[in-house]
């Protein structure tokens, strides 16, 4: 069979191409941008890919036309295939046929940590022997691809509320059917496509309904959006994780005497289960950890081996990835989204460096955040930063609120000029923090190659 993708070279999507592939179909695709690394990972397997939407594209005629969510009416590829009445389909129901129908699968949700969470749980599955299929929205650090069919029965995948496309406005993760269900957290995000959170409530009530009586949800204790949802209708056993909940953590100091989340002690109704000890750091963290762990010990693994390998677990591309560590400064590329997720990141980084300068560099770019939906709660996110840069195009019709007040604060709409300052302002043993869902114009590259300019002398 002759599976075609359009927009082939999003991580979601590549994903699918990647996990057909193995299954033994003919896959080809395309997209507006072709371009590496998910162009050269699909070319490596053998994936002909076109740039751009001209309909040459569609010969020979595929079997089936997998469309990806980013697509829309009006877009030319999509025009010719209900023109010509070519078989089509979502990437999340193509995966719901074809994969995950057979599957123990387990999806991580919620509005952060998904990416990190599911690594989590693929990698306690991979480090006892089972070799488990997963499809992850970024480049897990233990494995050297982002999807995979596997080998075991169970498959781990990212579990996105974002709509499934222009012809099925559901969420993503309706088609998934796991059986293993995290919820990390839920909060108002998405305002290109949800009204409020009401309407992201009702998705996630309609995910809970695909969980069988004989599956598990695992949630955090005393959230009142998470709570509401369950009150809605929950056929299956829910365990809460948290300070009132069956899983719970006992952080431990690091040599600085800060609970940085660096070390921290499993309990399990009360009992130790074992210390994890990591190079990860915040509670943000410490709290997907012990959702990979309850997720693993519900899919047979014990406890004592899960908390062991979260132990060797290394954090995904962009989730506090440190890039640059030379001259006594350190760099770090964070994948920052919303405000929850940004101050809990520099939290994390505060309670582990101590006094240490923490420079953040933060370009909101989240179609909620471009929005101006979080203007309001943005200027507490960056509280535990000694600098704050934020880069703010003219053309953003919103500004920032409650921000006039912080001295050490810098607005602009001109990223050189920011870069300049921020490299006049270094100095040994600071913490620089870049935070962007996007390639943000090559920055980090741009601050590497002054940084070493100048302390290089």
């Amino acid at each position: 069979m002759h599976i075609h993708i359009l927009g082939i070279c999003g991580t979601f999507m590549g994903g699918i191409a990647a996990i057909a592939k193995q299954l033994g179909y003919r896959v080809t695709g395309s997209d507006l941008n072709v371009y590496p690394p998910m162009s050269t990972q699909l070319e490596e397997l053998g994936i002909e890919l076109t740039q751009g939407w001209d309909t040459g594209q569609f010969t020979p005629e595929p079997d089936v036309v997998i469309i990806g969510n980013a697509l829309s009416r009006g877009n030319p590829a999509v025009e010719y295939v209900l023109n010509r009445n070519i078989p089509y389909v979502s990437g999340p129901e193509w995966l719901k046929q074809h994969l995950l129908k057979d599957r123990w699968v387990i999806a991580a949700s919620g509005t952060h940590g998904k990416t990190t969470t599911a690594s989590m749980v693929a990698w306690l599955l991979e480090d006892v022997g089972l070799e488990p299929g997963y499809l992850i929205g970024g480049v897990p650090g233990n494995f050297d691809v982002s999807a995979r069919a596997g080998k075991s029965p169970f498959f781990v995948i990212e579990a996105d509320e974002y709509d499934t496309a222009f012809f099925d406005k559901r969420s993503k993760f309706v088609h998934y059917l796991p059986k293993t269900l995290i919820i990390n957290n839920l909060e108002f995000d998405h305002a290109d496509i949800f009204a409020d959170l009401a309407a992201i409530q009702t998705q996630f009530h309609h995910l809970i309904r695909t969980v069988p009586g004989s599956g598990l949800i695992l949630a955090p204790d005393q959230v009142p959006a998470i709570e509401q949802t369950l009150e809605r209708g929950c056929w299956s056993e829910v365990n809460y994780v948290g300070e009132n909940g069956k899983w719970r953590a006992q952080l431990l100091a690091n040599e600085l005497g800060q609970l940085d989340g660096q070390q921290f002690e499993v309990l399990l109704n009360g009992e130790s289960q074992g210390k994890v000890s990591w190079s990860l750091t915040g509670n943000h963290n410490v709290h997907n950890g012990l959702m990979a762990i309850a997720a693993a010990h519900h899919a047979g693994i014990t406890v004592k081996q899960a908390v062991s390998s979260l132990s060797q677990f290394r954090s995904p591309k962009r989730r506090m990835e440190l890039i640059y560590d030379k001259n006594a400064i350190k760099l770090y590329d964070d994948f920052a989204h919303h405000p929850t997720a940004i101050k809990t990141t520099l939290n994390g980084l505060r309670q582990n460096v101590g006094q240490q300068r923490v420079i953040a560099l933060l370009e909101p770019r989240s179609n909620t955040m471009k929005m101006g939906i979080h203007k309001d709660t943005l200027a507490e996110s960056w509280l535990d930063a000694d600098h704050i840069f934020v880069y703010q195009p003219t053309k953003q019709e919103w500004q920032l609120s409650n921000a006039e007040q912080q001295d050490n604060l810098v607005i602009s709409d001109d990223l050189q000029q920011i870069i300049e300052q921020i490299i006049d302002i270094s100095q040994s043993n600071d913490h620089i923090v870049v935070m962007s869902n996007g390639g943000f114009s090559g920055v980090h590259k741009t601050l590497i190659e002054r940084l070493d300019a100048k302390f290089s002398n």
